[in-house]
């Protein structure tokens, strides 16, 4: 891929991006049904974009490579509460990939509002320093961002379509 197709590809992550944090923020304002149609809407799409794109990480040669934390943990629990909000008690599903499961004799919940919170906070962050550097750190925001989806939001994101799906299907 040359330097305008990555480009290009960037800044289409960072509008789907976007759509899911808007999403996520604005969520009291939606319908139950409504808000997981869109969050089965932009999950998949996000999987694949974090996938399929490898961007060569600029900060391996520069002065680049920290970026900051703009999620704290009040707008955490803010974005958190307004999909619990929305999805009542439908918000508690039982995570089969929980690592303490395998000891364990009883279920263990997880939450649907705390998984998309969860994938809220590094997309967040990745658009944040985007904006912040009017574009010019995108591919290394994107390359951190691409690392915690591989490390651990990756996982979070197929647990939580599981949970996500047979809400609008099996109700």
């Amino acid at each position: 891929m040359n330097d305008k197709e990555i480009q290009s590809e960037l800044l289409a992550v960072s509008a789907l991006a976007a759509d899911y944090c808007s999403a996520l923020e604005n969520a009291r304002d939606s319908e139950k049904a409504d808000f997981v149609a869109e969050m089965l809407d932009y999950l998949p799409r996000l999987y694949w974009h974090f996938s399929d794109l490898v961007v060569e990480d600029p900060a391996a040669d520069s002065e680049f490579g920290y970026y900051p934390e703009y999620v704290d943990e009040d707008f955490y629990e803010a974005v958190r509460r307004n999909a619990e909000s929305v999805l009542g008690e439908d918000d508690v599903f039982l995570e089969t990939f929980e690592q303490d499961m395998k000891y364990s004799d009883t279920p263990i919940a997880a939450s649907i509002s705390e998984c998309l919170a969860d994938i809220f906070q590094p997309l967040y962050n990745f658009l944040s320093v985007v904006k912040e550097s009017e574009g010019e750190q995108s591919a290394g925001a994107y390359c951190e961002c691409r690392e915690n989806f591989i490390a651990y939001w990756s996982q979070t994101l197929c647990n939580v379509m599981r949970a996500l799906n047979h809400l609008r299907y099996a109700n």
